[in-house]
């Protein structure tokens, strides 16, 4: 069955069969509005929180204000929308400056541990081990006599090896 429009037809049967069915274009919601866009809430009865507006001025002349919340932490500086620059705040007064902290290094840490004449006498206990060869690399722990042999007698080097 045509309904008046040429070349579009109605199924009828289909219409019956899908009644708890809805398709997209039955939608009410979604005829005529595009995602993203505009809302179709309306704002009657919503209180927006109180606001202030910040006046800043560019160092390149630029005039502007920002809206802020009348609670808000407002900053000193502010970015210019025109140039990018830094702005000031119009009425407002410098912030002091910050004292920066420095950060805590190793040797802070271990100060916090220990005192200099303890970290003294750890380092002679542990450097007295390291000569007698209690502790440290393997290589350092060969005995004198083979050390003062080793320096006496030549070492073999490729040419040696050749000509024997």
């Amino acid at each position: 069955m045509r309904n008046g429009h040429e070349g579009y037809t109605y199924d009828h049967q289909r219409a019956i069969d899908t009644v708890g069915e809805t398709t997209m274009s039955e939608r009410a919601t979604l005829r005529g509005s595009r995602l993203g866009g505009t809302s179709f809430e309306d704002e009657s009865g919503i209180e927006f929180a109180p606001r202030q507006r910040v006046s800043y001025d560019c160092a390149n002349g630029h005039e502007f204000e920002i809206p802020m919340a009348e609670d808000a932490d407002i900053p000193f500086t502010w970015e210019c929308p025109r140039c990018g620059a830094e702005s000031r705040q119009r009425d407002g007064s410098q912030p002091e400056a910050k004292a920066d902290k420095r950060a805590r290094t190793h040797w802070d840490m271990l100060l916090e541990r220990r005192s200099i004449p303890e970290l003294e006498d750890i380092l002679s206990e542990r450097l007295e081990l390291l000569r007698t060869g209690e502790i440290g690399p393997v290589h350092l722990h060969r005995s004198r006599r083979s050390r003062a042999t080793s320096k006496t007698s030549p070492r073999t080097t490729s040419k040696t090896k050749k000509t024997a």
